[in-house]
């Protein structure tokens, strides 16, 4: 070994008794050896431990009890925190945007951060930690989390004046899709982390009070939170959101979600069971079973193998980016088990793909009282040319094929949808056909949107948003027109028919009227009053939020249903009273 080589050697032993970091020694020995002379180096050298002696030991670092193992082969550097006692007086705010999945991500996050020591607040002005649940789905949405960091960023700095620094956090889409931007160059956020970093929560919240920006947005082919029960918000107690699969695969052409909540893993069937037998046990009255693409669900947990089955069965005429899955419990398993934990709880799910709905799942739904008998079917569009530029893997002709299907399976039944206009290469033609799409179907509900180009996507990479912002705007005020006229013809059908309804709480407009939702998933507004239990008894007791009432329709719009209530009911006993009303069977509807 020559000489420079030893001394090398000897440096590198050095360093690591003082335990410095892999990364440092080679600062160190680029810094002292190259391109310097031997004489010089050996006087560097000398400097260099004269420095490290009077500095800080390898133990200042860690707690004197812990045992590491140190592999040199590391490229990174390791972190040694000791435990957060700050966590225990922190009070923590959350604001959640966008879809269902984000309000049961805020849950989880939650449960987490409560069993870390932090206490929650619904008081902004009381929080020590401000944490958004963001979404990055459209422009719209993004620019309304940016406007709000600019707000909090200003009330952040008021507050430093009279306590501890309030620290801000930004969870979900936004965080894995904007990461430099939010952390880097705006400086708006002390901590980042993604739909798949929040049991890093607390690590990320003890680096943000030590001063440090912290961030943790990678996403997992694993990751489903099925050993975290969420802490659920329920509405006064009567409905919850339960998620079942996170990420998607479908990779359509405008959609940002593969990229910023990473590909499809689903739950174990055992954990989603006993989440919602906790929640029958605590009166919930409907559960809505949550995925990007929920009906694509497929449990290949290791106990489930014995009862995988064979591939995967997808809506006729309809296919996929993807090669076909095999194995594993599927969307109609899990509706079986979760439908049959209890009777009296409805059972809903969002948001479905079309390519999901084999003949099995929709016999399954008609057959259970309690699955909802009302589908979510996103369109998108009504044109097979601007279909194929999304890659939604079906035509016009094969979508309409499976309404008509779902129709003669399950007769009565309500079906909503999603539309995006003004996509890459629409044109007026195409716009024309789902103006038609919309008359021809007739949905119950609709979510409208014009196009907004997202990174990353195959659409940002290939294809031209060449349909000018005003043409966009002019189709969509078209397309709400029509929808709005479509749904009133749809929901005016209901006037007169007793709708079973599962009551909500007060209505927005006067507390002298309760509202809800029938089966559909309409809204149902009627005045507050006193009804009888059954026909027989004369006992009146008050509607509350959890009750099933029956409501007879007397008007309706676009966006609602309007009756009066007749009788308290539920989902098991509507048979057994609905001959001895004056309504006929014909006309009842849960």
């Amino acid at each position: 070994m020559n000489r420079s080589s030893s001394s090398s050697f000897r440096l590198f032993r050095y360093a690591l008794r003082k335990g410095l970091s892999r990364r440092l020694y080679i600062d160190t020995y680029h810094r002292y050896y190259c391109s310097e002379s031997s004489t010089t180096s050996q006087s560097r050298v000398v400097q260099l431990k004269s420095k490290l002696a009077s500095g800080p030991s390898f133990q200042d670092f860690i707690k004197s009890s812990d045992k590491i193992h140190y592999d040199c082969n590391e490229e990174y550097e390791e972190y040694y925190i000791t435990e957060d006692t700050t966590a225990h007086s922190q009070k923590v705010y959350f604001e959640t945007y966008g879809c269902q999945m984000n309000v049961s991500d805020t849950e989880t996050a939650w449960s987490i951060l409560q069993k870390a020591g932090y206490s929650r607040t619904h008081e902004l002005p009381e929080a020590d930690v401000v944490l958004l649940v963001t979404c990055s789905i459209r422009e719209k949405a993004e620019q309304t989390i940016w406007n709000r960091l600019k707000h909090l960023t200003a009330l952040k700095k008021r507050c430093q004046k009279h306590k501890t620094s309030l620290k801000i956090g930004v969870l979900g889409c936004m965080a894995e899709g904007l990461k430099f931007e939010l952390l880097e160059r705006e400086k708006l956020v002390d901590v980042l982390a993604g739909p798949d970093s929040y049991r890093d929560l607390p690590r990320l919240l003890s680096l943000a009070h030590g001063g440090q920006r912290a961030s943790n947005v990678l996403l997992s082919l694993e990751e489903t939170y099925a050993d975290v029960m969420p802490v659920h918000r329920t509405l006064e107690g009567h409905s919850a959101f339960v998620s079942v699969m996170r990420g998607c695969d479908n990779m359509c052409s405008y959609c940002i979600v593969p990229f910023t909540r990473g590909r499809e893993r689903s739950r174990p069937l055992s954990s989603i069971v006993e989440e919602v037998l906790m929640l029958s046990d605590q009166g919930v009255k409907e559960v809505t079973l949550l995925g990007q693409n929920v009906n694509s669900y497929r449990d290949l947990s290791e106990e489930q193998l014995i009862c995988s089955k064979g591939n995967t069965q997808l809506s006729r005429g309809f296919k996929t980016v993807y090669r076909t899955k095999q194995g594993g419990l599927r969307f109609a398993d899990l509706l079986d088990r979760v439908s049959l934990i209890d009777p009296d709880m409805r059972i809903r799910f969002t948001s479905p793909h079309p390519k999901d709905f084999p003949d099995e799942v929709l016999h399954l739904i008609q057959e259970r009282r309690n699955i909802c008998k009302q589908i979510h079917l996103p369109a998108q569009s009504g044109s097979s040319q601007v279909l194929h530029a999304m890659r939604r893997g079906y035509t016009r002709e094969a979508y309409l094929e499976l309404v008509e299907n779902i129709r003669k399976i399950i007769p009565g039944v309500s079906l909503s949808s999603d539309f995006i206009t003004g996509f890459c290469g629409e044109t007026e033609d195409d716009h024309q056909q789902t103006l038609s799409l919309l008359r021809v179907v007739g949905y119950n509900m609709g979510f409208l949107f014009a196009y907004s180009m997202r990174k990353k996507t195959h659409a940002y990479h290939r294809l031209q948003d060449d349909v000018p912002v005003p043409v966009k705007q002019r189709r969509l005020e078209e397309l709400i027109s029509v929808f709005r006229e479509e749904a009133t013809k749809v929901n005016m059908a209901f006037i007169g028919s007793a709708q079973l309804v599962l009551v909500e709480g007060e209505s927005k407009r006067t507390s002298e009227e309760l509202c809800g939702r029938n089966d559909g998933n309409v809204k149902v507004i009627f005045p507050k009053t006193d009804l009888r239990v059954q026909p027989e008894n004369l006992q009146m007791v008050p509607i509350k939020p959890g009750d099933y009432v029956l409501v007879k329709i007397t008007s309706a719009n676009s966006q609602s249903l309007r009756g009066h209530a007749l009788i308290h009911s539920s989902l098991n006993d509507r048979k057994s009273w609905s001959s001895k009303h004056p309504l006929s069977e014909k006309t009842i509807s849960c």
